[in-house]
């Protein structure tokens, strides 16, 4: 049976961004309060939880794959002090004018991660705080949920709230399905 999952965006959406810029080492990122436990919340209902980002400062030599890996090391650890899991992070490692199929707003990541960890993107969310995010998740057919207060029209997001933790807390209250017992093949 195929699974939920929660697609999120990166800078913006767990960690803050620098300007309109993302952090380019380990020393730089901040998460933003409250989102490690909303992933820890999102995982003790069920849901698998990916970071999808577009990271075209590798290509650009802004920071390097090293460093990115390192960025990413210091997220998850972040979250697991909180009690969380973020189960896969996938990047577009690409330069932004790139016509690669990852590069969001395409839904490239979201679909290969929906391939390899067998998950119902109908039934699955994607958050982000900006429109190449909500764009990326309507391609894939999930429920789009904008963080913040950025205005992207005239692209409409299924549901738009101030945070990660209004996000799950939307997921969790009123939006997600209830998961089908172990065993109820229906």
């Amino acid at each position: 049976m195929k699974q939920q999952a929660v697609f999120l965006d990166r800078d913006g959406v767990l960690n803050k961004s620098l300007g309109r810029r993302p952090p380019n080492s380990p020393d730089e990122l901040e998460m933003l309060p409250g989102a490690a436990n909303a992933v820890k919340q999102l995982n003790e209902a069920g849901f698998k939880v990916f970071v999808v980002t577009n990271q075209g400062g590798v290509a650009l030599g802004y920071m390097t794959r090293a460093e990115l890996d390192a960025i990413h090391a210091k997220l998850r650890e972040e979250v697991a002090e909180a009690g969380g899991v973020i189960h896969e992070i996938a990047s577009c490692l690409h330069r932004p004018w790139a016509k690669c199929r990852c590069r969001k707003p395409k839904p490239g990541l979201l679909l290969e991660l929906a391939r390899k960890h067998n998950i119902d993107l109908t039934r699955s969310f994607m958050i982000g705080d900006r429109e190449v995010d909500i764009l990326a998740g309507q391609a894939a057919g999930t429920t789009t949920i904008l963080v913040g207060t950025e205005d992207i029209s005239p692209t409409i997001p299924d549901y738009a709230v101030p945070d990660l933790k209004a996000a799950a807390a939307l997921i969790l209250t009123e939006l997600a399905p209830p998961l089908p017992e172990p065993g109820d093949t229906n």
